[in-house]
């Protein structure tokens, strides 16, 4: 896994898919994982990668540890 730092959303979801997320679902206005009682909203596709800082609010919501994200 990479460090913290900028990534695609496609790796995004590879990874997620690795820590035992299902998805991506189609929601309202973003698709979403989902792993037991957690969700997670994805961003949309875009052109630029997600940002750290972003990623790092991502992994929060998903309760995955910065430690952890980097040992898968």
């Amino acid at each position: 896994m990479p460090p913290l730092g900028p990534i695609r959303r496609n790796d995004l979801i590879r990874y997620f898919r690795e820590f035992g997320f299902d998805g991506p679902y189609s929601g309202g206005r973003h698709q979403f994982m989902v792993k037991g009682d957690v969700t997670v909203r994805l961003p949309n596709p875009h052109q630029g990668d997600i940002s750290r800082d972003f990623l790092a609010r991502i992994l929060r919501q998903a309760s995955i540890a910065r430690d952890e994200w980097e040992k898968l």
